[in-house]
C-alpha cells in the first residue's frame, strides 16, 4: 500500500477538503501512474453532492486523468515506467459478457467499475478518482497518449470526447451528412469539433444568440436559434443526425422536427426522464430514432485520442490549482466555464 494525497468530499454540503488514503499495490496486471492533469466533469459535482443518491463519503472524484507510468506489475505487457497514460471514467468491467468481449466495456452486462466510486472487483475496497496525485488501474483500462497531443487539454477528451466520438461512429456520421448538435457546453463543443472532422456539415442548435459566433468559432457551418420558430421552421427536416448533449429536460419534439426521415436523434447528455413527452407522430410518421450512447469502450477510447492527435482537435479548457476546486464546482453551477476546467495536479504538492 502507498498513501495517495487528494482532494475529497466528505459530505454532500461540505466542500472538498485534502484527504489521505492508501493506494493498493500494483498487482501482476496493474499499471501505477503519477497524475499530471485531471479534467473537471460535471458528474464529479453530481457525486460530490450526492445528487444521484449513491455516494460513499469520503470520495475522490475524477475520471478525466492523464498521467506518467510510475510502476507497473509483472504481466504488464503494454506499458512501461516513464509512458504517458490516460485513465477514463472506467477502471474494469467483466470482460466476458457479449458487450465486453466485443469492445464496448461501457454496457457491460455486470457492470463497469467507475473509477470512483464504486467496489473494486477483487478486494472490494471503493475506488477513488483523479484530484489525487497517484492512481493503480488494471493495464486493460490504461490508454495510451500519443506523440504530439496537448496533454492538459486531453484530459476531457477521455469523457467528454468520447461521449460525443462513439455516438457520431456507431451510427455512421460521414462526409456529406447534415449533423445538428444542440448545447455548447463541454459536450457540444467536442461534438462540433469531431462531426467536422469527420466531413459532415455541422450546425449548432442554441437557445442564446451570444453562442452564435462562438459556436462559429469552434467550426460549426451554421447557427441555429432554437427559440426562434422562424429560424426552427426553415431547418426543418434537414438533418440526418442529431447530437442532444443538453443534460437538464428538455423539449426534444421541435429537434425531431429538423430530422429527415430515416434521422437519429442521440441523447449523450440526459439521464432524466424526457419532459415535455416525446410526441410518437415525430418518429412513426418519419421512421426516425430516437437513441441514446454512454462514453465509449477503451479501443474505441484510443482510437479517438490517436484521431484528436492526428486531426490536431482540443478540448478548450481553463487550467486550475486543485484548493480551486471549490470555486470551480460553484462556476460550474453557474454555467461559468469554456468549456471544461482542467486540475494542475502539480498543485497538489503545494
Amino acid at each position: 500500500m502507498s498513501q495517495a494525497h487528494s482532494y475529497a468530499a466528505h459530505a454532500a454540503d461540505q466542500p472538498l477538503a485534502p484527504y489521505t488514503f492508501e493506494r493498493r499495490e500494483p498487482r501482476a496486471d496493474d499499471v501505477a501512474i503519477e497524475i499530471l492533469y485531471c479534467g473537471v466533469c460535471h458528474s464529479d459535482l453530481h457525486y460530490a453532492q450526492n445528487d444521484w443518491g449513491a455516494t460513499e463519503y469520503p470520495i475522490v472524484p475524477g475520471h478525466e486523468i492523464v498521467g506518467r507510468v510510475t510502476a507497473v506489475g509483472s504481466d504488464v505487457s503494454q506499458f512501461r515506467v516513464g509512458d504517458v497514460v490516460g485513465v477514463g471514467c472506467m477502471v474494469d468491467s467483466c470482460r466476458h459478457c457479449h458487450p465486453c468481449e466485443d469492445g464496448h466495456e461501457q454496457y457491460c452486462l455486470n457492470g463497469f467499475t467507475p473509477t470512483y466510486g464504486a467496489p473494486d472487483r477483487q478486494d472490494g475496497v471503493f475506488t477513488q478518482g483523479g484530484y489525487s496525485d497517484k492512481i493503480v488501474v488494471n493495464e486493460h483500462f490504461v490508454l495510451r497518449m500519443p506523440e504530439g497531443i496537448d496533454l492538459a487539454s486531453a484530459a476531457p477528451i477521455l469523457c467528454a470526447g468520447i461521449t460525443t466520438y462513439s455516438p457520431l461512429k456507431h451510427y455512421g456520421v460521414k462526409a456529406g451528412d447534415k449533423v445538428g448538435v444542440i448545447g455548447m457546453g463541454g459536450l457540444g463543443h467536442m461534438g462540433v469539433k469531431l462531426a467536422k472532422a469527420l466531413g459532415a456539415e455541422v450546425t449548432v442548435f442554441t437557445r442564446s444568440e451570444a453562442k452564435i459566433e462562438e459556436a462559429r468559432r469552434h467550426g460549426a457551418h451554421h447557427v441555429v436559434v432554437s427559440t426562434d420558430e422562424e429560424q426552427m421552421a426553415a431547418v426543418a427536416e434537414t438533418y440526418d443526425f442529431m447530437l442532444d448533449t443538453v443534460p437538464v429536460q428538455h423539449d426534444i419534439n421541435p429537434y425531431l422536427g429538423a430530422l429527415k426521415y430515416d434521422g437519429t436523434h442521440i441523447l449523450v447528455g440526459l439521464l432524466e426522464p424526457i419532459e415535455p413527452a416525446v410526441q410518437a407522430f415525430n418518429l412513426v410518421f418519419k421512421r426516425r430514432v430516437l437513441a441514446g450512447s454512454l462514453i465509449g469502450g477503451i479501443e474505441e477510447t484510443q482510437e479517438l485520442l490517436d484521431f484528436c492527435a492526428e486531426h490536431d482537435i482540443r478540448c478548450d479548457v481553463e487550467m486550475i490549482d486543485i484548493q480551486d476546486i471549490n470555486t470551480a464546482f460553484e462556476r460550474m453551477q453557474k454555467s461559468d466555464v469554456r468549456y471544461r476546467f482542467v486540475i494542475d495536479m502539480a498543485s497538489l504538492k503545494d
